[in-house]
């Protein structure tokens, strides 16, 4: 009897063991870089679960951007258009050439569906500020919640998504304090079965100094 409690502490001591490192390696992941603000945006859909938050590298800042995209089927289908947001990393203290090879990419939650498009880059600067086109809730008919983003870079100029164009553009988020966007959140809705997919439904943006 006592060998039998003996073993099931054991098993008991083991097994918290590996959910304390399974959690700091998430923790690890999730804030493994100080952030000095969060942007959002207020027309972001509300189903689905908010992932994990995932940073550049230490000295590096989001340059520039690429969205996973299901294409519209324009037959009667379960549509669910942005599936994901990922974020390409630079110092671009090192030059421009460095900012086209070798650099970090980061990304929360990501959906089901479509394929990764090509990245774009801000002609000079970082990310600083976003907008989401989001398609409200449809009622019976097929949602597909957040359809594209675009982003502000700090020189002011704009670079957007290769997305889909249902719903509308919301407001613009704040602008980044300290040096740019830096990391990012999503939320993502996982796949329904029978019932009706949308993936991507909002997103929020880290800043860092």
């Amino acid at each position: 009897m006592h060998h039998f409690i003996s073993m099931f502490s054991l098993l008991v001591i083991i097994g918290l063991q590996v959910s304390v490192q399974s959690a700091g390696r998430l923790s690890e992941r999730s804030i493994r870089r100080y952030f000095l603000s969060e942007l959002t945006v207020s027309n972001g859909m509300t189903w689905g679960s908010w992932g994990y938050k995932d940073t550049c590298p230490t000295g590096t800042y989001a340059a520039g951007f690429s969205v996973k995209v299901e294409k519209p089927s324009h037959i009667l289908y379960d549509d669910t258009a942005l599936n994901g947001i990922r974020l390409h990393c630079a110092n671009l203290s090192q030059g421009l050439s460095q900012t086209h090879e070798g650099d970090a990419t980061v990304q929360s939650g990501v959906g089901h569906w479509g394929e990764w498009t090509k990245i774009k880059w801000c002609p000079s600067g970082y990310l600083s500020a976003f907008q989401l086109r989001v398609q409200s809730s449809q009622g019976i008919k097929d949602d597909t919640a957040a359809n594209n983003i675009r982003f502000k870079c700090s020189q002011e100029f704009l670079v957007q998504g290769e997305g889909t164009a249902w719903g509308e553009w919301g407001d613009w988020s704040p602008m980044c304090r300290g040096k740019g966007i830096c990391g990012i959140t999503t939320r993502i809705e996982g796949p329904q079965g029978r019932g009706d997919d949308t993936a991507l439904n909002d997103v929020r943006m880290l800043c860092c100094d």
